[in-house]
């Protein structure tokens, strides 16, 4: 599966935050999103601890964006959400971590790594900025 509700919850959260011009709480971004809260203050949790958000603490706290909506990929949005590569098939990424050791001998696998290059590419050019 590539994108997942986690990632996609990321996306909307850290497009709601990049767009107020005030500190958002995750309260209110959890009833504005229709996120449960638990499950989004460990989403926001995560992208504050790569530096991707900051947190304010306080009555008037919450999050803001920590870096340019046009320098966060999608793709690095999805990595920090997933806490792994987006892919689109189970399979190895390379003909030497294969865990059958039969990448080399597979007529599927050169088509599929050549789907996740073109797919990875294009989740590193769109930026948060792109879908604001």
């Amino acid at each position: 599966m590539l994108l997942t509700k986690k990632t996609e919850y990321a996306l909307l959260s850290l497009i709601s935050i990049a767009k107020s011009e005030t500190p958002v709480n995750v309260d209110a971004l959890s009833r504005d999103l229709n996120i449960p809260k638990p499950y989004l203050a460990k989403i926001l949790q995560s992208f504050s601890k790569n530096d991707i958000l900051k947190s304010y603490k306080g009555i008037n706290g919450g999050f803001v964006l920590g870096v340019d909506p046009s320098e966060l990929s999608i793709h690095k949005i999805s990595v920090i959400s997933e806490e792994k590569n987006p892919s689109v098939f189970e399979c190895s990424g390379s003909e030497d971590s294969c865990p059958s050791d039969k990448a080399r001998q597979c007529h599927l696998w050169p088509v599929l790594n050549n789907l996740q290059i073109k797919i990875d590419n294009f989740l590193e050019s769109v930026t948060l900025k792109d879908i604001m």
